[in-house]
């Protein structure tokens, strides 16, 4: 298929084209959507769809839009540590809002825009991933989809909806999406990067009418345009291959990775250990014992040959030490339960060690810097 693009179309494959995307690539992003609930009949239409450079780009453009410096953000805590890097640059500042093991919690939300108006500003957007949350795993339940966004609503807050995760679901279909009950005041962000493939980069916004011009005019200054054999790749596999079994097959394939981990979590992991079980997506969050630091445990982890991304990274104010994140997405069943042995042994090492000498990495510890955070405090020598 791909070597097709470039011998039969290539004088249309290897040129620019327009800075919104082919007309055909939208007009199949929103058969992919229907899929989801968003449809004609909640507004979606190829005119509001703008193509981008995966997901990354469809955060960055918003953020241009509508971010000057020292405004604030409203994301889950933890969230995706590629949102914190884009609002970082664009140097706003996040507030994290709590969630459970379903999802967000309206009432922190509630109070967070409360307590930023208090301090005389107002939140700009709320940034969510409200299906197998990216680092979490959790999705937002029925309920309180609706009730986030009667929040949103009454406070006059955007709402910036990023799902990459909710066609990989395992137990049944994901609950319909945040755009698919409200087309007024919510942009919904995907990808292909994990349905179809990662280095194509391509992804899509479908945005407001009324910003939908502003957010191409911003694209275009970036990148001009997406690239053109990207886009027909994509376009040909959504209109000649049997992506809907692909997704199927995607699924079966993650759930058995997933129970796969859940299992030697359940077997493996030392007393004191928790992690959420999500039903889609690719992610586990794990709460460590008391007194373990995912991130200065990292050096013996990878001296184990095992890894994961300490909790620390997916928090804009440094919270996370006691997480991480494991993703189960790539290894076959048999080498998850490798990893996650190797895993144990390095925590059940790390609580060895601070039964003898004391928590590891305290202040003297962090006078000498990372690096020295293995090593006991010298003052309990």
């Amino acid at each position: 298929m791909l070597g097709r693009l470039a011998s039969e179309h290539g004088p249309t494959t290897l040129q620019y084209g327009i800075g919104q995307g082919t007309l055909e690539l939208r007009e199949r992003i929103c058969e992919v959507m229907a899929l989801s609930g968003i449809d004609v009949g909640c507004g979606a239409s190829p005119e509001d769809v703008v193509v981008t450079v995966g997901g990354q780009q469809a955060l960055d453009l918003v953020a241009r839009i509508f971010l000057d410096p020292g405004d604030v953000v409203l994301a889950e805590g933890p969230t995706y540590v590629g949102a914190l890097g884009v609002f970082q640059a664009a140097q706003a500042q996040v507030v994290h809002v709590p969630m459970d093991a379903d999802g967000i919690l309206p009432e922190a939300l509630e109070q967070a825009i409360a307590d930023v108006a208090a301090s005389g500003r107002r939140a700009k957007f709320l940034y969510t991933i409200p299906t197998f949350q990216n680092p979490a795993g959790v999705t937002l339940t029925e309920e309180r989809r609706e009730r986030v966004l009667d929040i949103c609503e009454r406070a006059g807050l955007l709402v910036v909806e990023d799902d990459p995760y909710g066609q990989l679901s395992f137990d049944g279909e994901a609950p319909p999406p945040l755009r698919s009950r409200r087309r007024d005041g919510v942009f919904y962000l995907s990808t292909f990067s994990k349905t179809f493939a990662p280095g194509m980069r391509v992804g899509w916004i479908l945005a407001p009418h009324a910003v939908r011009e502003k957010l191409v005019i911003a694209s275009e200054a970036q990148i001009l345009c997406p690239s053109a054999y990207a886009q027909a790749a994509v376009t040909a596999y959504l209109s000649t291959m049997p992506w809907r079994e692909q997704l199927k097959t995607y699924r079966e394939v993650y759930r058995e990775r997933r129970d796969a981990l859940l299992a030697a979590l359940a077997d493996l992991m030392p007393a004191g250990t928790t992690w959420t079980e999500p039903k889609g997506g690719l992610f586990v969050w794990a709460n460590l014992p008391e007194g373990l630091d995912a991130k200065a445990m990292m050096p013996r982890a990878i001296a184990a040959r095992v890894a994961y991304v300490p909790g620390t990274g997916f928090y804009a104010d440094g919270t996370g030490t006691g997480n991480m994140r494991l993703n189960f997405s790539f290894p076959p069943p048999e080498r998850i339960r490798e990893g996650v042995r190797r895993l144990a042994s390095v925590m059940e090492q790390e609580l060895a060690t601070r039964q003898v000498f004391g928590a590891v990495g305290g202040t003297a510890a962090r006078r000498r810097g990372q690096a020295a955070a293995d090593a006991p405090d010298p003052g309990l020598a």
